[in-house]
């Protein structure tokens, strides 16, 4: 069957439309958010392993709430939990407001994890709704469209969030941050999205969580490809958190020309543009379905060649630098997307937010302790930014060939 467009099926499908133009708005503002606390944390303490430990804080509370948020997105109303996890973020978004000073930086952290966790729920709800709006045979250019409009969003949010920042202060941005949240929320209010609900979810929340979300694991563990396929966003992400969460962010920070806002918002409108490129490219060229579990391997691999040829020329030009990591994250963006759509495609409604909890749990963990070594290493100055690109792109180019040289049945045991 011929593919549809990316206009068609926006102007076609009501539902997809109406969650798509949500999830697009919400992450417009938190990259707002984000270009802001990259300044506060950078001006207050100067610390490589604080910036890292923000992404770190951030990827991990979006890791711990994963598997109980799977379930919630299994057991409720799907569109529910993300009208109300936006609602909560527009107060906390505000909170960050009466930071003032370096004593309040533990409230960055505390905030940014808060905010993260419900994030979290609504990512996991939402990729689990998204094959019950979507036809099956719509489902890659829905996935390959979210993709690259979370990457858009990605670019135009940290390039003006930099601007903003740079010239009207973070508070601005916090409360660009809250409005955002909140028209996200009023686009969801009338969406209607089908759910299969499994009798077994119907008991006590609580008395059941365990046994419930031990089903969803044993959904993953029974099925060898769907064991191998949940791993592909931590395989990139096992460096890639040190990459593009911290080296490329100090990078960012140094730019000649220009403020250190900016410069955060030049490398993440440059990392944005390839995510939303990749995903698109690879609807249009790799449409055998058969060769995506390998596939999403090499694109790793590709992403860490890349990623080396940055810490080979960081000095040599700001421009092949830009285009350098939109070549990586072109790569990232695919993996992502054909690993999404594989998994949305192989799961069954009523377990599918339980998988989807687990593919962003790894990734979350995977992503926490990249960051979070890196931050480290470069502030005890183990080595230079251009040996922490060199270094880590190898371990991401090795992780993508262990991962495509792993073999599991092509169907379900």
């Amino acid at each position: 069957m011929k593919q549809i467009g990316y206009l068609e099926l926006i102007r076609t499908n009501h539902a997809f439309r109406r969650l798509w133009s949500a999830s697009v708005i919400s992450m417009l503002g938190e990259w707002f958010n984000t270009i802001a606390l990259f300044l506060i944390i950078f001006e207050y303490t100067d610390s490589e392993f604080l910036l890292g430990l923000l992404f770190t804080m951030r990827m991990l509370c979006f890791a711990a709430f994963q598997p109980f948020g799977g379930l919630l997105a299994d057991r409720f109303n799907r569109k529910i939990i993300m009208v109300w996890t936006n609602l909560i973020q527009v107060a906390l978004a505000l909170c960050f407001l009466l930071i003032d000073g370096p004593e309040d930086i533990v409230w960055i952290y505390i905030l940014t994890g808060l905010m993260m966790i419900l994030h979290g729920m609504y990512v996991t709800a939402e990729r689990a709704a998204l094959p019950n709006i979507v036809p099956p045979e719509h489902l890659a250019t829905a996935n390959a469209l979210d993709a690259a409009s979370w990457s858009t969003a990605l670019c135009i949010g940290a390039m003006m969030g930099g601007i903003v920042v740079e010239f009207y202060g973070t508070n601005a941005a916090f409360i660009i941050d809250a409005v955002t949240f909140a028209f996200s929320a009023f686009l969801l209010r009338k969406l209607t999205i089908p759910q299969k609900i499994d009798e077994s979810m119907k008991g006590p929340l609580f008395s059941t969580a365990i046994s419930n979300i031990r089903n969803g694991w044993a959904r993953i563990a029974g099925e060898k490809r769907l064991q191998r396929i949940v791993f592909a966003k931590s395989s990139w992400n096992i460096a890639g958190g040190g990459l593009a969460g911290v080296f490329l962010v100090v990078a960012g920070s140094d730019v000649d020309g220009f403020g250190m806002a900016l410069g955060f918002g030049i490398f993440f409108f440059a990392r944005g543009v390839g995510t939303g490129l990749g995903p698109i490219a690879a609807r249009k060229f790799l449409t055998n379905e058969e060769r995506w579990p390998t596939l999403v391997g090499i694109l790793v691999m590709v992403s860490g060649a890349f990623y080396f040829l940055v810490g080979l020329t960081l000095d040599y030009s700001l421009y092949l630098t830009m285009a350098l990591v939109m070549l990586a994250h072109s790569a990232s963006g695919a993996n992502w997307v054909l690993s999404t759509i594989l998994t949305q495609q192989w799961v069954e409604d009523e377990v599918r937010g339980r998988v989807f909890s687990m593919d962003m749990l790894l990734m979350s963990i995977a992503f926490s302790i990249s960051s979070a070594a890196a931050g480290y290493l470069l502030e005890q100055e183990f080595f230079t930014l251009r040996n922490g690109f060199l270094i880590f792109s190898v371990i991401m180019m090795v992780s993508g060939a262990f991962f495509s040289m792993w073999r599991a049945e092509p169907n379900r045991a």
